[in-house]
């Protein structure tokens, strides 16, 4: 087994991160379907792939692990030899060569930040760690209007140029925290890997991202459940299942990092524009997408913009859906993308 050089988290904490549940079809005699998982990320993936020949798991559970252990190589905040964590300690103006993973990263990256006016923004580091959400000691206490502004004043993702594989920072300061994307990415790295070995049909999760490639052991598309927004835990149960064939889907939500002082929750997700965790009131948003990279940066920008703005943007782009849900007085309210009906189960 790999160890990945990621925060330790233990097995309570690393389940309250986990955004959705796998909802799997009982069993049926003669199917061939094979399960891997293991560690990643500071979390947990899972692999089921459906194949009529008989399968390695050995073979596959060294695979799978080899790339995930690349993704973590280049992305991982935790590893200070990772590409992230060398290109973090970089001067303005000086070029960083990018590997694969980091460049493939950084171009969807650069897409979301522009598709949404910069609501989705990866070098919000040094607010995360202010407030307490980072790298630094968890913290109960607010900061002060001064200390934001200083913090605001390092972020930027407009602050970095790409120039071929190179990338460099404009002005001192600015650092990437691509955690709001690398899971997404590690989940299409492994549906690859899928691929090119001539598997058509799988499942891959990692830590609540998931890439359902064509059916399942019964001809179905894959049943995958959105979890309950609730701040009770992992239990929280399913608010809606929905069927993945040849898509992802990613949720982002404010229900399972956060904290709370003087009766108000402040949540992990930070408003770039602001420097403070958002308000609005958007508690989950969920993106089914053609790639999970692409959906789990989306998911956590349509958690900063405003639910009308979100189903404007989304709306506009081809084989995109989303689901957002506030939280009201009565409960919640959905907005709901124009098609992604067509993904929910009926009850």
């Amino acid at each position: 087994m790999i160890i990945f050089a990621m925060k330790p988290l233990s097995l309570s904490t690393v389940l309250s991160l986990i955004c959705l549940m796998l909802v799997w079809p009982p069993h049926t005699a003669g199917a061939r379907e094979y399960t891997v998982q293991g560690r990643t990320m500071g979390t947990f993936y899972t692999v089921k792939l459906i194949s009529p020949r008989k399968q390695s798991m050995d073979l596959w559970q060294k695979k799978i692990d080899t790339r995930l252990a690349q993704v973590n190589t280049g992305l991982s905040m935790y590893d200070p030899d990772s590409d992230l964590s060398r290109f973090n300690r970089t001067e303005p103006g000086q070029p960083f060569r990018m590997s694969h993973d980091f460049a493939r990263v950084m171009a969807t990256a650069r897409t979301v930040y522009t598709l949404t006016g910069g609501a989705w923004d990866g070098t919000v580091k040094p607010l995360v760690d202010l407030w307490g959400f980072g790298t630094r000691q968890p913290t109960d206490t607010l900061p002060d209007p001064a200390a934001i502004a200083e913090a605001l004043a390092l972020t930027g993702f407009d602050h970095l140029t790409v120039e071929n594989t190179h990338l460099k920072k404009t002005t001192p300061g600015i650092t990437l925290d691509l955690g709001s994307i690398a899971k997404g990415y590690g989940v299409d790295a492994v549906a690859r890997v899928l691929i090119e070995s001539g598997i058509d049909n799988f499942l891959v999760e990692i830590g609540g991202e998931l890439y359902g490639s064509g059916v399942n052991r019964h001809k179905n598309p894959w049943s995958v459940g959105i979890t309950h927004p609730l701040k009770t835990g992992s239990d929280a149960g399913l608010y809606k299942v929905v069927n993945l064939e040849n898509r992802a889907i990613a949720t982002s939500g404010d229900y399972r990092n956060f904290f709370e002082v003087r009766g108000k929750i402040y949540s992990h997700i930070i408003d770039p524009k602001t420097g403070s965790p958002v308000a609005n009131q958007v508690i989950s948003a969920s993106v089914i997408a053609d790639t999970c990279t692409f959906a789990d940066a989306l998911a956590t920008a349509l958690m900063v913009m405003d639910p009308a703005d979100s189903l404007a943007l989304v709306n506009r782009l081809e084989n995109v859906e989303c689901l957002i849900i506030r939280k009201i007085p009565a409960g919640f309210s959905e907005f709901a993308s124009r098609d992604f009906h067509t993904f929910v189960q009926p009850h």
